[in-house]
């Protein structure tokens, strides 16, 4: 029954419709005979598709060549591609040598009579054979045996990604074809004509990558049932950064400007300055909140992009913080100035109460009380520390308290106006230095 369907449509297939077929003889119309169809008897003698060519013999030369049609999407949250693909085999069958130079392409649904090798996708996660209008496959017969049968494929295919450098990050994807059941024992891949294999990757438009080089390489997959042979497209993805520059970068960057302007407002404007820096502060966060959106499923890395709107958002905080610290500095010292002066109007007015005999005794009074102090002072930093009599622990609470009291007095501000005038330089030329590590150590490292 197979000799007999695969003759027939074999043979209803190349030959014109104004004649008749037999097995291995063609008569026309008026019954002339002519030359038989030269070695198609070898499709209906002893062929049997369940067994590959040179069975129990040499192994099959099977060469493979790639069309890249497009690669429609590339998810990294599901890290994988989506590619449209042109897989064409050739291999060589002896069964099916016919006399003559001529090629003959057979129906696709012949396909089913004829050995075909076990060609698969590794880590494809889903794939599919395109059949409009008719199964896209193709498959043509040379005189010398050589079967060349293509495939229209498109495949969804994993593909792990580093996003540590996300946008200016490089991916490394593959393509592997590999042999399901047959080891290299029976098969063997290869490219047929190594990196002129593959065909339009090159000319590929993607809409965040430009693809930067592409290799073919020839392995072996090591299984616990045995060691089949491997073919593999490796090519490399290079993100478009400009997009991100112009929807992240830029206006993060803006932003730490823009708080940068509270440092010329005075501190009694209050709700100016506070407002420029709640405003800067929320709309940091939105634009945060707005980068990550979009890579929701791979939130456990930590991104470039990441780095860098933290870095701004620092930024923004402290200018929000140099105002609160200025501001309160600014109030005590307004509050000390007020205290001052009521002492002063209060000592002139027990001036003007008592005589010179009073005034001199409570200036003495008050030299003496100062001389107390200043002793006592001086003798808790300097004697009482090393007194003999005290205990070990005394001791280190009174050196643990002098050194406490030396700090705080270093980094008492002493003019809270300084602070908005050290800020306007300390700031960018921070920021600019920040900058510069950052794009050096993500571009080049």
């Amino acid at each position: 029954m197979f000799c007999r369907c695969f003759c027939f449509f074999s043979l209803c297939l190349f030959l014109p419709t104004q004649r008749r077929y037999s097995l291995g003889h063609v008569s026309d119309l008026h019954g002339r005979d002519t030359t038989s169809l030269p070695g198609f008897e070898n499709l209906t003698m002893g062929y049997n598709k369940y067994l590959r060519p040179y069975f129990g013999g040499e192994p099959v030369q099977i060469a493979m060549s790639l069309d890249i049609a497009s690669i429609s999407s590339i998810s990294e949250s599901d890290m994988d591609y989506t590619a449209t693909i042109y897989l064409r085999q050739r291999w060589t069958d002896p069964r099916l040598v016919f006399h003559g130079n001529k090629s003959f392409t057979l129906d696709a649904r012949l396909v089913e009579l004829l050995w075909v090798p076990d060609t698969y996708i590794v880590e494809s996660k889903r794939s599919f054979l395109h059949d409009v209008t008719v199964g896209n496959r193709l498959i043509r017969l040379f005189s010398n045996g050589t079967i060349l049968y293509a495939l229209r494929i498109t495949t969804t295919v994993a593909c792990n990604m580093d996003l540590s450098k996300y946008p200016m990050d490089t991916q490394t994807c593959r393509l592997q074809l590999e042999s399901w059941g047959y080891d290299e024992n029976d098969v063997i891949f290869t490219w047929l004509r190594g990196n002129d294999s593959v065909h339009g990757i090159e000319k590929l438009r993607l809409s965040q990558y430009t693809v930067e080089r592409y290799y073919t390489l020839v392995s072996k997959s090591q299984q616990e049932t045995g060691s089949y042979p491997r073919l593999i497209l490796q090519f490399e993805l290079r993100r478009n950064v400009l997009y991100f520059i112009l929807e992240t970068y830029v206006p993060s960057t803006l932003l730490v400007m823009l708080s940068w302007v509270s440092f010329w407002i005075t501190l009694d404007s209050v709700p100016a300055r506070t407002c420029i820096g709640v405003t800067t502060v929320l709309s940091m966060t939105t634009l945060m909140i707005g980068s990550r959106s979009s890579l929701s499923k791979t939130n456990c890395f930590i991104k470039a992009i990441d780095v860098y709107l933290g870095i701004c958002f620092s930024f923004i905080f402290g200018a929000l913080v140099e105002y609160a610290v200025a501001h309160y500095s600014s109030s005590q010292k307004c509050a000390a100035k007020a205290s001052q002066e009521g002492r002063a109007s209060e000592l002139t007015k027990e001036k003007d109460e008592v005589n010179f005999t009073n005034i001199l005794n409570s200036s003495i009074a008050s030299y003496k009380r100062k001389i107390s102090f200043t002793s006592i002072e001086i003798s808790s930093d300097n004697v009482n520390c090393s007194d003999l009599t005290m205990k070990t622990h005394e001791k280190i609470k009174c050196v643990l308290r002098n050194k406490m009291h030396r700090i705080i007095s270093y980094f008492t501000i002493q003019n809270p106006s300084n602070v908005d005038h050290y800020s306007k330089l300390l700031f960018p030329l921070l920021f600019m230095l920040v900058n510069v590590f950052y794009w050096a150590y993500y571009l080049y490292f």
